[in-house]
């Protein structure tokens, strides 16, 4: 008796102490005594975890390396210092590397500016305005997917060329970069130079063995999100007051975005961009069930450069009216571009919109796109997003924006 019960204090001491070690932050940097922030001044090259409860700050740009995994828990608050050019803040995972950050409706992971007094535990900011940007740089998945450019692999835009973890592209399609779920990023958009900027994510050669859904972007000074190329299916995305594009494609992305929500503010260009292969690879991609909120200085889309791809059941309303200053309207842009558009490369369909009040969907809807729009009253559309992934998470939800 004696024996087992000896052997019963052991096993609890045990389980005692390994439960201990798990909770400790032994392997985050010290908490920094004026804000309580964990601050990351080096690059990641070994599995590193985030730990709910606490605030991350970027003391520069971190990259992931060395095919590290960087595990985010729920509730996590991710702060970028205030930088510009060459040492704007921004979390890069580089090729080979891995996020693993899966928040949840109740706690979701929060990047945003160290000027943002937000804490854990809070989704709305309470200092900083929803149309403020700039303020930091962004998140940045890289991987090794194929993309359309002048060789198998390119360095990724706001990041400078001496830094060789900008790389992106290869040539394995089911590439994985990890996961995203339940992720809002805030106030960036840095500028590196010469009108380069950071989006709030972007995914540079993403291949399909990530998995990315429930992604908000608020206040990018630059586009909210950006494909350059890869393969990787995105679900549940919303952008807000995007400070240029809210939608960006490029390089030949052959994944899909599905249901998705854009609220243009007064900086926000086009609502999609949408570039056509930069090489010899011609995939296109898939966009459907979107509604798209527009702003007085914002176009529907622009699809240029022999752009490609497919999309579908979205709605648009609350744009300007092209007859008074060429504003708002759908373009195809360029020979190539309308050349997609008759062989049926790039396709629409189900496009529906509450016009402004004197606009036919020949002004909107320009170069033929016309035939594969509607115009229906305010209320009245029978395609677009989902927004109940939305609700109660995300800023633009809890503003009443959404």
């Amino acid at each position: 008796m004696k024996n087992l019960k000896l052997l019963s204090m052991l096993a609890f001491a045990a389980a005692f102490t390994f439960t201990s070690c798990s909770d400790d932050d032994d392997d985050d940097p010290t908490p920094t005594p004026s804000t309580g922030n964990r601050v990351i001044e080096e690059n990641i090259t070994s599995n590193t975890t985030w730990r709910t409860g606490n605030v991350y700050e970027l003391g520069s740009r971190i990259s992931v390396t060395n095919g590290a995994t960087l595990t985010i828990e729920p509730g996590v608050i991710v702060k970028g210092q205030a930088g510009s050019g060459a040492n704007a803040t921004a979390l890069v995972i580089a090729r080979d590397a891995e996020i693993i950050a899966n928040g949840t409706p109740e706690q979701p992971i929060i990047f945003t500016s160290v000027a943002d007094e937000i804490e854990p535990g809070m989704i709305m900011s309470p200092n900083l305005d929803p149309n403020l940007n700039g303020l930091w740089g962004g998140l940045i998945v890289l991987g090794n997917a194929p993309i359309s450019a002048d060789a198998q692999a390119v360095q990724i835009e706001g990041i400078p060329p001496s830094d060789q973890n900008g790389l992106y592209g290869g040539s394995d399609a089911n590439d994985s970069s990890g996961e995203l779920s339940y992720i809002s990023i805030r106030h960036g958009g840095s500028n590196i130079g010469e009108g380069n900027e950071i989006n709030g994510l972007t995914l540079g050669g993403v291949g399909k063995g990530t998995q990315i859904s429930n992604i908000e972007v608020v206040a990018n000074q630059d586009d909210g999100v950006e494909w350059f190329g890869g393969t990787v299916d995105v679900t549940n995305v919303i952008v807000w007051n995007a400070g240029d594009d809210a939608i960006d494609t490029d390089q030949a992305w052959a994944g899909s975005l599905s249901n998705f929500v854009v609220v243009a503010g007064e900086d926000t260009d086009h609502a999609m961009e949408i570039d056509g292969p930069e090489g010899t690879l011609l995939d296109g991609h898939t966009v459907s069930n979107g509604t798209i909120k527009g702003a007085e200085n914002t176009e529907l889309g622009d699809f240029r450069d022999g752009a490609r791809g497919s999309f579908q059941n979205i709605y648009f309303y609350n744009f300007p009216n092209p007859a008074d200053d060429g504003r708002g309207d759908l373009s195809l842009s360029g020979t190539g571009t309308q050349t997609n558009f008759t062989t049926g490369d790039l396709s629409f369909s189900n496009l529906e919109a509450t016009l402004p009040s004197g606009a036919t969907l020949t002004d909107v809807f320009k170069d033929g796109t016309d035939a594969n729009a509607t115009n229906v009253g305010s209320g009245g559309n029978t395609v677009g997003a989902d927004a109940s992934p939305f609700q109660n998470w995300t800023w633009t939800s809890l503003s009443g924006e959404l």
